[in-house]
């Protein structure tokens, strides 16, 4: 059994431990791959894993907790300790990590009053309560209990949200009640305020920084304010950026290879480090995030890259040979093995199947839910995807106007299953204009929820309750008696293709493909508009054609050997009687 202390240096068995650790998120990465991850991150001589622990995806419905399959935080851990690596766990209530609600589930905006991240009670009821069944499934491995598990964070970047004093004793307390005999640490911006406002340095708890470049400028920071609170600790930087994130409509965002290589290896010289991201992943379903802004939001791409040393996909790439050839001279003694490469499949022309209209099937795969007034999709026990609204309307004049007040992110305004209108979030409320017939009109509104914010002061907010929150007008006066339509896309759909299809309409395509030997591949989305795609019913995420990535990563272990089903919904009324897979992703020009 090992023991892992903080002194003036991180001592393992007593000894002076330098930590050269990769972030790989085990639930941005398909099971069956996370043992190529892992040993990659092994074979290139570093020591350590580590992973947050998103909240949302261990308890989805509040009281309904899931930690197996792809939420399995124990196998993974496991998996880390058979390749011989240490972990360090993140899991507090927030993570950001550029995740849908920074990991927060969804659900916890149905308790308007409550203030998340802070000492309310509710808050604090609903943590304790989760942390009960997550603790119980990691304790069990923490290094002191014979497992690999060296260090746990407290909360995360908190410096740059609050300075509540009280919570963050509270989740202490609640940590080491719930069975945490491991260091614990904090980890923010490595300046000064961001440190003072994060962290319990009476209750010594380590204070981490995070950065990725001016190494020596940011440690001398961290080691001040250190020395301010009378301390010697270790320096370590918890995320040294070794990439970034994309988000739609901008451009990808890279980083040289040789110039981080430099800056790593000045780190290590001076502390340890994480390097965030190793293996970046993927945003699978409706789990990317969002970055908050004044007006409006930007949502980030489906894609998490990250331009790291492990591309999206898993594979090396000329970051992660540049770091092996600098660990290899910096640190001589270290073993290291050529890294796994896995393969990719082309398969060109795949001819659609079938395609039927949204509006044509929607009552057959969503269940309806009725209102006096439009409720949010968190009201209506939705969290993710989209919701389609109706209700049906009068004619007054030749030509009326309607408008949506108040809905998030993204909407289709239908009169009689033709669309009227797009809007997204900043032209939401202007006037729709629309002629109606005489008698009974069909009023459909599909509202998409493009991502929670992850990060910043909009998680305070009501903002990030989706659908629609106030009402449809018509003219001057609130619309009344609406039939409300989940798709989150959760559960197996059984999709009628011989309804009815309409053009520019929201719609589902079926290609079906026989694969004899399964690989990765990436989906060529260039052709269609926006929307997600299921393969063997399995969501693997968002495209739109605004890019910057105009492709889908899809893992072999989605397909299997036979006929595939790959079904598109698109909401855009843009769509190619063909697709094809391909060897490598495809990205706007």
């Amino acid at each position: 059994m090992n023991t892992f202390e903080i002194k003036e240096d991180f001592l393992l068995n007593g000894e002076p431990f330098k930590i050269t650790s990769g972030a790989v998120h085990y639930f941005r990465v398909l099971p069956e791959d996370w043992y190529h991850s892992l040993y990659n991150l092994k074979a290139l001589g570093f020591n350590t894993v580590e992973t947050y622990i998103p909240w949302n995806v261990h308890e989805p419905k509040e009281g309904e907790y899931q930690f197996s399959g792809q939420w399995d935080i124990k196998k993974f851990v496991q998996l880390a300790e058979e390749l011989g690596l240490f972990v360090i766990l993140r899991p507090s209530p927030y993570i950001c990590a550029e995740w849908e609600f920074g990991g927060l589930p969804a659900w916890l905006l149905t308790y308007k009053d409550m203030l998340i991240r802070s000492s309310d009670p509710v808050f604090i009821e609903k943590v304790s309560r989760y942390y009960k069944e997550l603790l119980k499934q990691i304790t069990p491995l923490q290094v002191d209990h014979g497992g690999p598990v060296i260090m746990m964070q407290l909360e995360n970047e908190y410096g740059s949200y609050g300075e509540d004093k009280e919570y963050l004793r509270t989740l202490y307390e609640l940590m080491l009640k719930l069975g945490v005999t491991i260091p614990i640490f904090t980890s923010d911006g490595a300046w000064r305020a961001t440190q003072e406002a994060g962290t319990m340095t009476d209750l010594d708890i380590l204070t981490t920084g995070n950065f990725g470049s001016r190494s020596k400028e940011n440690f001398k920071e961290l080691k001040e304010f250190h020395e301010s609170k009378g301390k010697k600790w270790p320096l370590m930087c918890m995320e040294y950026w070794d990439g970034w994130f994309n988000r739609w409509n901008d451009p990808i965002i890279k980083r040289d290879a040789l110039e981080l290589t430099q800056d790593v290896k000045e780190a290590l010289e001076i502390g340890s480090l994480n390097l965030y991201m190793f293996h970046g992943g993927t945003n699978f379903g409706f789990m990317n995030g969002c970055s908050a802004r004044l007006r409006k939001d930007l949502p980030q791409v489906t894609s998490y890259d990250y331009d790291a040393p492990l591309n999206e996909q898993g594979n090396p790439t000329e970051k992660y040979f540049a770091l092996k050839n600098m660990m290899q001279e910096s640190f001589p003694d270290i073993e290291q093995h050529p890294p796994l490469v896995k393969d990719s499949m082309s398969i060109t022309n795949i001819q659609v199947g079938g395609k039927v209209s949204l509006l044509s099937i929607v009552d057959r795969i969503a269940k309806k839910q009725e209102s006096r007034y439009p409720k949010t999709m968190e009201e209506l026990g939705q969290q993710y995807g989209y919701t389609l609204y109706r209700s049906y309307v009068k004619k007054d004049s030749d030509e009326e106007f309607y408008r949506v007040i108040d809905g998030s992110d993204r909407l289709h305004f239908f009169l009689n299953e033709e669309k009227i209108a797009t809007q997204y979030q900043e032209e939401i409320g202007e006037k729709i204009y629309a002629s109606p017939i005489s008698g009974s009109n069909q009023l459909d509104v599909l509202v998409e929820n493009m991502g929670r914010v992850n990060y910043g002061h909009k998680l305070l907010a009501d903002t990030q309750q989706k659908g629609i929150r106030r009402g449809v007008m018509s003219d001057l006066h609130f619309i009344t008696n609406w039939e409300q339509y989940s798709l989150d896309f959760s559960e197996p759909l059984s999709i009628d293709f011989d309804k009815e299809w309409k053009e520019n309409s929201p719609s589902f395509y079926q290609y079906k493909v026989t694969i004899d030997a399964p690989e990765d591949t990436f989906i060529n989305m260039e052709l269609f508009g926006k929307g997600i795609v299921l393969v063997n019913g399995f969501n693997i995420g968002r495209f739109w054609n605004v890019g910057p990535t105009l492709s889908l990563y899809a893992p072999m272990s989605l397909f299997r050997k036979g006929e595939n089903e790959i079904i598109v919904f698109e909401t855009e009324g843009i769509w190619s009687k063909s697709i094809s897979l391909e060897k490598e992703p495809k990205f706007k020009k």
